[in-house]
């Protein structure tokens, strides 16, 4: 199997302006097998979870639910496609969807820290 994601830590660096994360949510993977799931907080997310499967090419397709900083539930889905950069870590280019409020789409990228 190609990327290992248990026990990475990752951060956003980017994301469309209708996203939540910030550059204060930290992302902790755990991955069991092709099954991933997360614990994430910070900045506009009280707590969030992910669910997720793994790929052989290290791709993760995922569904999310999170409370914000405004007490709402948010869920969503995503699409996560991996990149290895230069210095070894993982950079993770999303695009994703939510499932509740709005409906709209975006795109974020988040590095492992």
């Amino acid at each position: 199997m190609g990327i290992n994601y248990d026990n990475k830590k990752f951060r956003p660096v980017e994301n469309s302006q209708n996203g939540e994360t910030t550059a204060e949510t930290i992302f902790v993977y755990k991955q069991d097998g092709k099954i991933l799931t997360s614990e994430y907080s910070g900045g506009k997310i009280q707590k969030g979870h992910l669910l997720g499967l793994v790929d052989k090419n290290g791709n993760i397709e995922m569904s999310y639910h999170q409370v914000n900083d405004k007490g709402q539930l948010m869920t969503g889905t995503c699409f996560s496609k991996p990149e290895i950069l230069a210095n070894g870590k993982i950079r993770l280019h999303e695009t994703w969807e939510w499932t509740s409020g709005d409906k709209s789409k975006g795109k974020s990228i988040i590095e492992e820290c």
